[in-house]
């Protein structure tokens, strides 16, 4: 059966869209996002690294990371958002990998959540490619009731490879400017499409 990777930019509604997709499709879901928290927040090798060279102060006092600084550092230094993503990623493309292998060997259906999918060069290991997209209006406004101001969001913007390319790459696109229950509906439909070329 198939695995699935889901991308798109900050505030498109791609974790919204994964959960919906993969309820329908009766899959198994993983979260890169989710993950690079679990690292962050309880593996030891992850948090030597990057206290030792990234910051010291990556992390409270209380052991627990300290996202807002780290977001600040990343946003600041391109050299340090680069190898913030070494630790990260590999661990995190380990998991999913992992968990694509076990579920070829069962039938299962997987949807893998990647937010950089196309920047980390991972096409090749998924039958299909979905991208979630929506306006830049609609990405600011998703962000600022995250708590994010718009410079952050813009900035995370910009790291990330266009919207356009994104889409042109993709096998499907999700366009999400509407209501929770027009993207319910896209999800819907796209579950049904997917088993029938990959059986």
């Amino acid at each position: 059966m198939a695995v699935i990777g889901v991308t798109g930019g900050i505030g498109s509604g791609k974790s919204t869209f994964s959960k919906m997709l993969a309820y329908h499709l009766g899959a198994r879901l993983f979260d890169a996002d989710s993950a690079a928290r679990e690292l962050l927040k309880s593996d030891p090798a992850v948090r030597e690294k990057i206290t030792t060279e990234l910051f010291a102060e990556a992390y409270t006092p209380d052991g627990q990371p300290d996202r807002a600084a780290i977001r600040r550092l990343v946003f600041q230094d391109p050299t340090a958002k680069a190898r913030l993503e070494s630790i990260l990623h590999p661990r995190i493309r380990e998991r999913w990998t992992q968990l694509a292998a076990e579920c070829r060997q069962t039938s299962t259906p997987l949807v893998v959540e990647i937010p950089l999918l196309f920047e980390t060069s991972a096409e090749h290991f998924f039958d299909r490619i979905v991208t979630v997209a929506c306006s830049l209006e609609t990405q600011l406004a998703r962000t600022a009731a995250r708590g994010l101001t718009r410079e952050e969001a813009e900035s995370i913007i910009r790291s990330q490879i266009p919207l356009e390319q994104k889409t042109s790459l993709a096998h499907f696109v999700v366009w999400n400017d509407g209501s929770h229950a027009n993207l319910e509906n896209q999800a819907a439909e796209l579950a049904k499409t997917l088993p029938n070329p990959l059986s």
